[in-house]
């Protein structure tokens, strides 16, 4: 073989050799090797079918026959985790009370919610409950009182482990008329368990807190542990 053929031929090798030892990630429109037209860095789409290269180390020969080919396809993105169950316009009958910021088992912490912000009352007003079941940022109505929007904002040790909402109520004579109520709600718009998380984690050193915190866990995991038992599309 005369030399320029063999430069030529080995140069040739070469670049063979590069582009099939690197490992790359591009969108394959049938089954084969990938479309010439993905564009390296490109986002990753879902209901493409993927191909993984494997790479060779340096100094091993490449026989092609032995090259092996992974394919994967993405999943259609998920709604975030801590949201995934809830669905707004949920219409439900649950057990009221009312709660003032000066009666005694509240008055410690004045005009304010759990959030540090203030207590709420007019067309927008503040709620207490467990925020394992509504968590915080949790709007709805109560059926006779459509204009008015009830935000959970704030917890009681007396809630965790019930349905029972405590409506803020800025006097004792107000918190007092209101009693213990079976009203029908409409939930407009759920909170976030993540937000709740996330005020909550220093918060564990009290034993209502902790539960609330743990009996979030448990629905992220059961959540988590259904969703594992679907149809796996990505295989390697």
């Amino acid at each position: 073989m005369s030399t320029p053929r063999l430069l030529c031929w080995s140069f040739a090798t070469v670049v063979t050799i590069s582009s099939l030892s690197s490992c790359a990630l591009a969108p394959l429109e049938t089954v084969g090797w990938a479309s010439p037209k993905a564009k390296a860095g490109s986002p990753l789409q879902a209901g493409v079918r993927y191909e993984v290269r494997k790479a060779l180390a340096a100094g091993v020969p490449f026989r092609p026959q032995e090259m092996k080919r992974y394919y994967f396809m993405m999943d259609a993105p998920r709604p975030p985790l801590m949201a995934a169950t809830q669905v707004a316009g949920r219409r439900m009958t649950v057990r009221t009370t009312a709660y003032c910021h000066d009666e005694d088992d509240h008055i410690v912490y004045g005009v304010k919610n759990a959030l540090g912000t203030p207590l709420k009352f007019g067309s927008v007003r503040s709620a207490a409950a467990d925020w394992s079941r509504y968590p915080v940022g949790t709007r709805f109505r109560i059926a006779g009182q459509p204009d008015v929007v009830y935000e959970v904002d704030d917890y009681g040790s007396a809630l965790v482990g019930t349905g029972t909402i405590d409506l803020y109520k800025p006097t004792q004579c107000q918190m007092n008329d209101w009693g213990v109520r079976h009203v029908d709600i409409e939930v407009i718009q759920w909170g976030s368990y993540q937000r709740s998380m996330d005020i909550m984690r220093d918060r564990t050193k009290w034993p209502h807190v902790r539960r609330m915190v743990e009996d979030i866990e448990t629905k992220v995991y059961q959540v988590t542990a259904k969703s594992l038992r679907g149809p796996m599309t990505a295989s390697l």
